[in-house]
């Protein structure tokens, strides 16, 4: 009970004081883990808790669709919300017809999206 606690405080905490960056990297961190969780859920047809977790990821991309400031690099960015968006359409038909094979596919892309924000969050940091 105790550790329990004492996680969820230190949980709370680093959410509380964590910068922009690092609350992006958490985001996509969270959709890699929700799609993850939402594909096994299919594969093991728990309707309820795909839909669930699918949607949760579809949440997150919307969000970073919300908080993605095209202007400021209007072709990278521009090219950055048609991943996103076809990222979420790709959830939505997956979600729909709870098929893995779509999951699959997706699954990668959101890799990809965590793993460039990974490294683009390195570099600004002067991390290699």
């Amino acid at each position: 009970m105790y550790a329990q606690n004492a996680y969820n405080s230190y949980k709370t905490n680093s959410i509380n004081y964590a910068s922009k960056d690092q609350l992006l990297l958490m985001l996509v961190d969270g959709a890699v883990k929700y799609a993850k969780i939402g594909k096994q859920a299919i594969e093991d047809k728990d309707i309820k808790k795909a839909h669930e977790n699918i949607t949760r990821t579809q949440d997150i991309f919307y969000e970073l669709m919300a908080t993605l400031d095209v202007s400021k690099a209007p072709v990278w960015g521009q090219n950055l919300m048609n991943v996103y968006r076809f990222i979420v359409d790709r959830l939505i038909q997956a979600n729909m017809k709870k098929d893995v094979k779509i999951m699959d596919e997706v699954i990668p892309l959101v890799e990809n999206v965590k793993d460039t924000w990974n490294e683009a969050y390195k570099l600004s940091v002067g991390m290699k």
